[in-house]
């Protein structure tokens, strides 16, 4: 049957009052401010606000949708209908030019900035040990800045002030690493886009590269410092086995934090290539004292396997499913309970520290034990290079276990000082 017609003006309230129309008839309510403009009512209460005029090309009046009552409001409608009858006054019909529209727009989101670190990161950095960082970068200090910008747009002066902005906020190292991660991605866009020419040149970096080389070592009173403040840290329970052994075995945040149990093999442990940063496999002989830090099996663990140092629970119990993560907290909390104890004695704040810096106060301990330095530089997973890097393929397992040893000893040596036989290192001694 055709629909009822009703003819007054609109409003919210009386849209929501108008009742469905009995079945197999439709209810046709026409808007007295806007020609054309209404609502249409079926039988099953669905409402749909419509424009019936006549279109280009048409010889007929007819209704077009412009949306349901809900999914768009009545004032966006109204305005929505004079938008298609001013097109229709040029001449124009509106679908096609909202199609146009439509085309330019996902044209135009396939080129922002946004668009093309989607793309990198699903082509690149998925699965990179450091996809983590480079995503966080991108979130926090790129995509907020420039991201729905085209990259067809972008001058140098637009990386130039955010470069400017990270330095104002983060520091300069944090805007020479972001500008890395941006370059990386622009120079891989630049390979499949002939159109594109990225915008970052040289000269834009916030420091030197020997400012950014950090050389700072922990001096023996500041180990003991640290080992103290680590007594007296409760939770995460994992964290204080986790920072030592970042000192014991001299490995970097992200390997000690991934260590799985898989990766142990009797008395070794061997982290794969896969998430080491030369991709190759290294391996650390374990000593008693990083055998001490690695632990027993968590309660909570249901299976074969597990993360060791971990905060994740099962029923209330830890069941090392997920490897620890909660980096800048717990290293908040540590540095909060160093300056107490260093106040109550009467001492200076200690020198700004970062957790690697224990991995580059191992390497230096082991010095100070005497090791043999190839030896040690294999230890800390340096790669030996030139002739000897091909041909020597002695994994020298017996002397990293002795170096590792030598360091364990060097360490228990500051912690536990006999008296006025050790030489302390100093904190800005480097190897």
């Amino acid at each position: 049957m055709p629909a009822k017609k009703h003819r007054k003006e609109l409003t919210a309230t009386m849209i929501a009052r108008i009742k469905a129309p009995a079945a197999g008839q439709r209810l046709w309510v026409a808007d007295t401010v806007v020609p054309g403009f209404g609502v249409r009512v079926t039988e099953k209460g669905s409402k749909t606000f419509v424009l019936r005029t006549r279109y280009p090309g048409e010889t007929n009046a007819s209704r077009r949708e412009i949306g349901k009552v809900g999914e768009i409001d009545l004032a966006d409608a109204r305005e929505k209908a004079r938008g298609w009858l001013k097109l229709i006054a040029e001449g124009k019909d509106p679908a096609r030019v909202e199609e146009e529209q439509r085309r330019s727009q996902v044209a135009k989101d396939a080129t922002t900035v946004n668009a093309v670190l989607d793309a990198f990161e699903k082509d690149h950095v998925e699965g990179l040990r450091s996809g983590d960082q480079v995503k966080a970068a991108f979130n926090n200090h790129v995509r907020p800045r420039i991201g729905e910008r085209s990259i067809y747009d972008l001058k140098r002066s637009d990386i130039t002030t955010m470069l400017n902005e990270i330095k104002a906020d983060s520091g300069p190292v944090m805007a020479d690493r972001v500008l890395a991660h941006v370059r990386k991605a622009f120079n891989w866009q630049m390979v499949q886009d002939d159109d594109f020419k990225s915008p970052i040149v040289r000269g834009m970096a916030k420091t030197k590269p020997k400012e950014r080389a950090r050389k700072r070592i922990l001096a023996d009173d500041e180990i003991r410092d640290v080992w103290a403040a680590l007594d007296q840290i409760e939770q995460p329970a994992c964290y204080p086995r986790y920072v030592k052994s970042l000192l014991l075995a001299m490995t970097r945040r992200n390997e000690s934090a991934r260590m799985h149990t898989d990766e142990l093999e009797s008395d070794l442990w061997i982290i794969p290539g896969s998430r080491y940063k030369n991709k190759q496999d290294h391996v650390i002989p374990i000593t008693p004292a990083l055998r001490e830090l690695i632990g027993e099996k968590p309660a909570g663990c249901k299976k074969n396997g597990w993360y060791v140092f971990s905060t994740t629970t099962n029923g209330g119990q830890l069941d090392g499913a997920k490897p620890f993560s909660g980096f800048s907290k717990a290293k908040k909390e540590l540095d909060a309970i160093i300056a107490k104890i260093r106040k109550a004695e009467g001492r200076a704040p200690m020198k700004q520290w970062q957790l690697h810096d224990l991995r580059r106060t191992g390497r230096s301990l082991m010095s100070r034990a005497k090791v043999d330095a190839d030896h040690a530089e294999r230890c800390v997973g340096h790669v030996i290079g030139g002739v000897r890097e091909t041909y020597d393929r002695y994994e020298y397992l017996d002397e990293k276990r002795k170096a590792f040893e030598a360091l364990a000893s060097m360490l228990d040596m500051i912690l536990n000082p006999p008296a006025d036989n050790v030489v302390p290192i100093r904190a800005d001694a480097v190897v």
